[in-house]
């Protein structure tokens, strides 16, 4: 057996970038040193100078496994285990995409994921605004207790429930379809937290200014309560998409064929596959990550928002 090749023979482009990316974190840090001197202006623009450029730092850090797994997507399998690795395909073979949707099945699979996706948020919307608004503004019996219990079902793992809810599903007749996938997880208690965290928030005068007005319960969460509270529902939605749709061991128990798998399974059949086809495999990730990657894109100043909803009164 030979001797093992250096990392700089197997991976110089990997090599570089390493060296770029610390090169850049030393000019960073000799900035934030040099802006403890000279004039104020000098070091204020020392300082964001430095500061963008830990900002570019860890944005290649973040983004490079996914521009690796777009460049794999687009070569010839051979290509993909030639060292040095390529990381720029000069012949981009764009048929790998076509051939994950069709002969991988992947549109089935999307389509399975955005019926279960789409049900689950609606459902865990319409529960935790209902829940976050009886916490907050209802007095009943237990009140103090009650939410307690929602917080305590955050701290317990998924899969300590996995038995219970599979023999659930199982004698209620939904095993393999859309309703085991979807009831489970129509209600959470971060949910109900993260809702009554932001109704807590909005001023008290707004609730006597109702009354004063002769509006119920229903009629201002509806026309008052929930449209100023958009940002956390908008956060809510987005945790609910992204945990809802990278599920992958409840919807493999759960079903038993492509008729209801969701894109997970999917993507975890196409990475059985040969070897001769592992760009599809990359093609099929990549088409799995768009959806979440424009819903980040478009919501994320929401989704910061709703994170720090509710922050100060609690």
């Amino acid at each position: 057996m030979g001797t093992e090749p250096s990392v700089a023979a197997l991976a110089p482009g990997f090599t570089t970038a390493l060296f770029a990316v610390a090169g850049i974190v030393v000019v960073a840090v000799l900035l934030r040193v040099a802006s403890r001197h000279g004039t104020p202006l000098r070091r204020r623009r020392a300082t964001k100078v430095s500061r963008y450029l830990l900002l570019v730092v860890l944005g290649v850090i973040v983004l490079f496994p996914i521009y690796i797994t777009v460049v794999n997507s687009l070569l010839a399998p051979d290509q993909i285990a030639q060292r040095p690795p390529l990381l720029f395909p000069t012949h981009p073979e764009w048929s790998t995409y076509a051939t994950a949707w069709t002969s991988g099945h992947l549109g089935r699979y999307l389509m399975n994921s955005f019926i279960v996706t789409v049900a689950i948020v609606v459902g865990t919307l319409v529960t935790s605004i209902a829940a976050g608004y009886a916490f907050a503004f209802l007095e009943f019996p237990f009140k103090r207790t009650i939410f307690v219990v929602f917080l305590a079902t955050m701290m317990v793992p998924l899969e300590v429930t996995f038995f219970t809810n599979l023999q659930t599903v199982v004698s209620l007749g939904w095993y393999n379809s859309y309703l085991a996938l979807i009831v489970p997880f129509l209600a959470t208690g971060f949910g109900a937290f993260l809702m009554r965290q932001a109704f807590l928030g909005l001023p008290g005068e707004l609730r006597d200014a109702a009354k004063i007005d002769g509006l119920g319960h229903l009629r201002f969460m509806t026309r008052i309560a929930v449209p100023l509270a958009r940002p956390a529902i908008a956060a809510l939605g987005l945790f609910a998409f992204f945990s809802a749709f990278n599920q992958y061991l409840w919807p493999l128990i759960v079903t038993k064929n492509d008729q209801y798998r969701t894109v997970q399974i999917g993507l975890k059949i196409l990475s059985r596959s040969q070897i001769s086809t592992i760009n599809v495999t990359f093609a099929g990730i990549v088409l799995a990550f768009i959806p979440l990657f424009v819903l980040l894109l478009v919501f994320q100043k929401q989704l910061i928002r709703g994170l720090t909803a509710g922050a100060v009164k609690g």
